[in-house]
């Protein structure tokens, strides 16, 4: 299955909607767009990972790359996950430590996580 990747703005924050498998065949389109997002300083980013449907480690090494930048730059980089699947596999990999993870897209833009 394919990648999609599409940026929007959601009350002023911009989010990265994701699709499909996140791995090494299909990470280039969104590594491209946090990068830009990066450069561009925004203060928070959002990644809405509801229609993932896998990840493996590539697509983690993306995100937690785009956590770190974003972090150093004094921003927030907040994912949105409202399935069991992903989850485990976050959780399994210690990152639900290391990022904000919202179930919904409303709570990911008012910067209420979920605190799993």
């Amino acid at each position: 299955m394919d990648t999609t990747v599409r940026t929007t703005t959601y009350d002023g924050v911009p989010v990265v909607h994701v699709g499909g498998e996140l791995d090494l065949h299909g990470v280039d389109d969104v590594r491209r767009e946090l990068v830009a997002l990066v450069h561009e300083e925004h203060p928070e980013v959002v990644v809405d990972l509801t229609r993932v449907t896998f990840i493996d480690s590539t697509g983690l090494g993306v995100l937690v790359g785009a956590r770190k930048e974003i972090h150093q730059r004094g921003g927030r980089l907040t994912l949105v996950i409202d399935g069991e699947g992903l989850l485990k596999t976050l959780r399994i990999s210690s990152l639900t430590r290391l990022f904000t993870i919202c179930d919904s897209l409303e709570k990911a833009t008012a910067g209420a996580g979920s605190g799993v």
